[in-house]
């Protein structure tokens, strides 16, 4: 009964799970996928696949769902999930219209399986008296990010950037924080004259679809980051991070001796992000907004 789970063969009742048309056995002794075989066939020889339903795929749905950062998308898929009649099409319809997503779900849906396939293949080791395997993690959020461009800015990035920023301060004051949107309109006023300013980097997805910019202004040895904003149907997966770490591979560190950035306290993520960095807060700057005082 003892036999070797080969990528190949990993791969082929990952398949075979998949397809719950058909009932498929592992023929342990030729190392191979079968259908069709009679109920009386050898039971150490012909072994059932791991156990995998409708039921299973769509919890792996969910748990998916609750890994994504980007909170439209999430409630997107949240919806089609709740819908009751149709959830896998609407699943599957949902994630067309988000590429680069789907292709994490891939990947995920991929990753979860193969473990469940090894987990199986342990159990039947420790019965066999054998040393347990283990698998190799995929870095899913490097795989999205291959479906990017990342490029230095041009002047024709100006209109799309523009509208990107506008979009971000509305979506502030819409939350309710005035403050922050004057704070973000404010800082890329008094810091840029013009689009891409000193050094300025655009996320574009690979069917040249505006994403993402990152843009500084420089005062000398000092490098001020003046916005780093990215489209909503883009957060959540590393975009910002990965054009924040380019920048800095990007400088010269001979002429530039210190990068700024004000930083919303709300946004906690990006604040993260700096400390990894080794960014230290240097201001702490205080609001108090007089319409609160009001009873």
């Amino acid at each position: 009964m003892r036999f070797e789970l080969t990528e190949a063969l990993l791969d082929d009742i990952l398949f075979s799970m998949e397809d719950q048309g058909a009932d498929f056995l592992l023929d342990t002794e030729e190392g191979i996928i079968v259908g069709g075989v009679d109920s009386d066939a050898d039971e150490e020889r012909f072994i059932a696949l791991p156990q995998w339903d409708s039921a299973d795929g769509y919890r792996l749905m969910e748990h998916f769902t609750a890994t994504l950062r980007n909170p439209l998308l999430r409630e997107e898929l949240t919806a089609a999930l709740n819908r009751g009649k149709g959830v896998f099409r609407a699943f599957k319809d949902t994630l067309s219209h988000h590429p680069e997503v789907e292709k994490r779900w891939f990947s995920f849906k991929e990753r979860e399986l193969k473990k469940k396939i090894t987990d199986w293949y342990n159990s039947l080791r420790d019965f066999w008296g054998l040393e347990r395997v283990g698998t190799e993690p995929e870095e899913t959020d490097d795989l999205v990010l291959e479906d990017f461009i990342f490029r230095e800015s041009v002047l024709k990035d100006q209109a799309a950037a523009a509208e990107l920023h506008r979009y971000c301060c509305e979506e502030y004051q819409n939350a309710g924080d005035e403050y922050t949107a004057y704070l973000m309109v404010a800082s890329l006023l008094n810091k840029t004259g013009s689009f891409p300013g000193d050094l300025a980097l655009t996320v574009e997805t690979s069917s040249g679809d505006f994403a993402a910019y990152i843009a500084t202004v420089r005062e000398g040895d000092t490098l001020y980051i003046s916005a780093l904003e990215v489209k909503p149907e883009y957060r959540g997966l590393g975009i910002g991070e990965t054009l924040f770490n380019r920048l800095l591979d990007t400088l010269d560190r001979h002429s530039i001796a210190t990068v700024l950035m004000d930083m919303p306290v709300e946004v906690e993520c990006c604040a993260r992000v700096l400390l990894r960095n080794a960014f230290k807060p240097r201001v702490t700057r205080y609001a108090l907004n007089l319409q609160d005082l009001q009873g």
